[in-house]
């Protein structure tokens, strides 16, 4: 295997990994301040080629997460595109690989200053796919409930946003599950930790909306174009009751990083047959076809590196 750790990308140059380093006392303020996105490159074997999945939305996504908590973008969008390639290069990725471009500012306190110039960081790391493993995972309803708007606004990738996931994900892990599903205040459904929720009833699609205290995902937007323009289904985009979700046909979970992650039982309540349902499945190969170029479709959303 590549390492995939010989060198970081760090305000404009290719580093090596020992030397990218800030001071120690940054550590907490960084943490509060940074916002990052998450970006999957898959490797297609029979080709010898590696595809970045959505390059540019992410980046756009980035750009906007440093706009909303008033970080000054230093690097355009396309510095840090070929500053991905640079690295991706230089690290000898020739299998699937996790990019994550990291935003944030120096400050002496817990505090940001606003417009303060931002300090970004990409590093990459070996992410093997878990599509077509046949997985399934088990939920649960977290007595957490999903920060909104007003509060920590979910559409901002921040890495303080994710606090509120390692609440509910540790409270699920340590009852015997392998998900959390976290509810709105208004007890409406919002999403998983680091992942959006779809379900199947009476053969529609249906998914919490963008206004309901989740990220702006860019899998679930791809899930929706292949459901409704693909696969002929009916999307609907609207709140979602508790007791929903123990009476749909099938769930799953997507994102960057969980790809799409089939339900098996939600709160103990065995969905369908208990395996992977026939919506998620035919997305699956859909995706996994798709992400890595064999399917010639959309020939947009992959960039070749």
């Amino acid at each position: 295997m590549a390492n995939f750790s010989r060198y970081v990308w760090l305000d404009g140059q290719l580093v090596a990994w020992n030397d990218a380093t800030i001071h120690i006392t940054q550590i907490g303020p960084a943490s509060v301040s940074s916002v990052f996105e998450g970006i999957c490159g898959y490797w297609n074997a029979d080709a010898r080629k590696l595809y970045l999945f959505h390059l540019a939305a992410h980046l756009d996504r980035l750009a906007q997460s440093m706009r909303l908590v008033r970080m000054k973008q230093t690097w355009s969008s396309d510095v840090l595109k070929q500053g991905i390639f640079d690295l991706l290069r230089a690290n000898e990725c020739t299998q699937d690989v996790y990019i994550r471009p990291f935003a944030f500012v120096d400050a002496p306190a817990f505090s940001v200053v606003s417009d303060s110039a931002a300090r970004i960081i990409i590093n990459t790391l070996p992410n093997p796919s878990r599509l077509h493993s046949g997985k399934v995972s088990h939920a649960c309803v977290s007595s957490w409930t999903r920060i909104s708007d007003n509060v920590s606004p979910p559409r901002v990738k921040a890495s303080s946003n994710y606090l509120n996931s390692r609440y509910a994900a540790e409270e699920a892990k340590r009852n015997g599950y392998d998900v959390a599903l976290l509810l709105q205040a208004n007890g409406k459904v919002a999403e998983a930790p680091g992942a959006c929720l779809m379900l199947v009833r009476d053969g529609k699609v249906v998914t919490p909306p963008t206004t309901g205290s989740i990220l702006e995902s860019i899998t679930r937007a791809t899930l929706i174009e292949l459901c409704r323009n693909v696969l002929h289904l009916e999307v609907v985009e609207r709140e979602v009751d508790r007791t929903e979700l123990y009476i749909a046909s099938e769930a799953f979970l997507c994102g960057t990083g969980s790809e799409i992650t089939p339900l098996a039982s939600i709160d103990r309540f065995v969905l369908g047959d208990g395996t992977i349902g026939r919506v998620a499945r035919q997305l699956e190969t859909l995706y996994h076809d798709l992400v890595r170029g064999i399917d010639p479709r959309y020939p947009e959303w992959r960039t070749e590196v």
